[in-house]
């Protein structure tokens, strides 16, 4: 995998195979031949992207890339392969969130497609792809949000079989023009979750209602109604129990994507940035000459290939997964949460250097600056994933299993348990190897030596002063202590796939160095919560670590960082 900073000009795709080249190389030229005037005129005036979605069912771009195997009627250039899907969200997002938007929102809306059964559903799915069509996920409320056990919809069986569906839903992605919307709601004749159901819809159907768009912007995020809509059983996805794992089991194999998208958005922020400031000259002296500006562009650069390392790695274990090996469960909440987070940062470090500029409207950075926020609020906020995360800590910190080394995979294979996951239950029994086995490479690289002292503090803290009964129920508390162990397992990932592609150690001791100072940082918030123990303090106080600074090493990383400069410009 590629781990520098993705540059349409140099990109290279040949560990892909010759479609996915294809695909990858129309969908860069695309945007490069629209050029970025056009793009930003659209983004400003809130133009639907209609001509993209016109060349990507030219191209079959979504057909290629999100029919499984199974559905793919023997065309070998089709498959559901998490690492060209990840690929293709970077790429989209570096021209515009927008434009990988409605990309997500299929995936989401394929994912109880592709989980049912149901062989009409699947089938005129794999048609509506290959007529370029995309989908929605109608699982959002109003009232309720994605609250699951809420649903207002409700589906009235009729006298001659089937049901009507009456009821709204909100938040829907592409619930403008999707042929295929899966929606989430409940029958009226059965109590409890055997009474849930999951079917599809046509946006185009007469009693299919289109309210409004609840956002302003260029993407459709639309509130719709249904007024006896009627559902037959060839629109039935799936019911009872399987319904609700459906809906969590979406949700794991679509929220994967969107760390993917903060890393396109900051990465093209980079070079806007990076031209920006080391171009220009205030009090006689070049602005990337003042050191504050060089810390924050080194910490932002650094921020961002760890944010790629991380991912990549991530993906070798999400196209590992099977019944036996549900690692990915952990590192897929920590993909969304901690690189949507770790891209904010990039673009306000970024932000703070190039200060006005990053308002102007002939800038990419202006509507990256106001997006990037986003990604960590969609599929579950930080809070939610960082409750998710801490039900892997005690196996993933205290009782290391005997687990097989997953290889990098970049093979050319069909993803496909991700559409037989299973219940979505059972998340304190996952076993992990033991984390301090990537550390072992590296015992000579100075800051993950210090990084590795304040992980192993983690396990001594659940070990002399684990939380009480009362902190287990505060949520502030356990939001922190959510936010170190996070930070262990990323290091992990990053040292895993730095060993595998051979990283420069001076980057990867300059991205240790600041984990070093986050681990401080997030040690120090411990100690100030109202219910930290003095135990819990003076642990705190105790791991409080300046990192190894090193001038010749910082020196290195910043001409990785000035290269950069004028590297990229997207045509006008």
């Amino acid at each position: 995998m590629l781990l520098d900073v993705f540059n349409p000009r140099t990109y290279d795709p040949s560990h892909f195979d010759a479609e996915t080249q294809r695909v990858l190389r129309a969908t860069i030229d695309w945007f490069e031949s629209r050029g970025k005037q056009t793009l930003l005129d659209h983004y400003q005036r809130r133009v639907w992207y209609a001509d993209f979605l016109e060349f990507q069912a030219r191209e079959r771009i979504f057909a290629t890339l999100l029919t499984p195997v199974r559905d793919a009627g023997g065309d070998a250039g089709k498959r559901w392969d998490t690492s060209r899907i990840s690929a293709l969200s970077e790429i989209l997002a570096f021209y515009g969130l927008s434009y990988w938007y409605t990309w997500q929102v299929t995936i989401l809306g394929l994912g109880p497609i592709w989980q049912s059964t149901n062989e009409q559903a699947r089938e005129r799915a794999a048609r509506w792809l290959d007529d370029g069509a995309v989908f929605a996920f109608g699982l959002s409320e109003k009232e309720h949000g994605a609250d699951i056990y809420s649903t207002d919809m409700l589906l009235t069986p009729g006298a001659d079989g089937g049901f009507t569906a009456t009821g709204g839903k909100y938040y829907i992605g592409n619930g403008n023009v999707a042929r295929m919307v899966s929606v989430f709601g409940r029958r009226t004749d059965v109590d409890g979750p055997d009474g849930y159901v999951f079917f599809t819809v046509d946006s185009q159907h007469p009693n299919y209602h289109l309210v409004k768009n609840t956002v302003d912007s260029q993407m459709f995020v639309s509130e719709f109604r249904l007024e006896n809509y009627p559902v037959t059983d060839a629109d039935v996805l799936h019911t009872g129990q399987a319904a609700f794992d459906a809906a969590l089991n979406t949700v794991n194999v679509g929220k994967f994507n969107i760390g993917f998208a903060s890393v396109g958005m900051a990465e093209h922020c980079m070079y806007e940035a990076v031209t920006h400031a080391h171009n220009r000259v205030l009090y006689g002296r070049r602005v990337t000459d003042f050191p504050h500006v060089r810390q924050a562009m080194v910490d932002a650069y650094v921020r961002l290939r760890a944010m790629k390392l991380y991912g990549d790695r991530a993906i070798d274990y999400f196209r590992t997964a099977g019944p036996d090996d549900r690692r990915y469960l952990l590192y897929n909440p920590i993909t969304k949460m901690k690189m949507t987070t770790e891209g904010e940062k990039v673009v306000g470090g970024l932000w703070d250097v190039i200060a006005a500029r990053g308002f102007e409207k002939d800038t990419y950075f202006e509507g990256a600056a106001r997006d990037i926020g986003a990604p960590a609020k969609l599929e579950g906020t930080v809070h939610v994933n960082l409750a998710l995360i801490l039900k892997f800590m005690p196996n993933y910190l205290l009782a290391p299993a005997d687990r097989p080394e997953v290889p990098t995979r970049t093979d050319a294979a069909d993803d496909e348990f991700l559409f037989r996951q299973g219940p979505a239950r059972g998340l304190g029994s996952v076993t992990f190897a033991d984390w301090r086995r990537a550390y072992e490479p590296y015992a000579g690289v100075p800051n993950v030596a210090r990084f590795r002292e304040q992980a192993d503090g983690l396990v001594t803290l659940l070990g002399t002063a684990p939380p009480d009964e009362a902190q287990q129920k505060d949520l502030d508390f356990l939001l922190t202590l959510g936010h170190l162990f996070t930070l262990v397992v990323y290091a992990q990932l990053i040292l895993e796939q730095a060993h595998l592609t051979d990283l420069d150690p001076a980057v990867l001791d300059t991205i240790f160095e600041v984990f070093v100072r986050d681990y401080s940082v997030l040690a120090v918030e411990l100690h100030g919560k109202s219910s930290s123990t003095d135990g819990q303090q003076k642990w705190a106080l105790e791991h409080v670590r300046k990192p190894v600074v090193d001038a010749e090493r910082t020196q290195a990383v910043w001409q990785l960082v000035e290269s950069l400069s004028g590297a990229y410009r997207m045509n006008l």
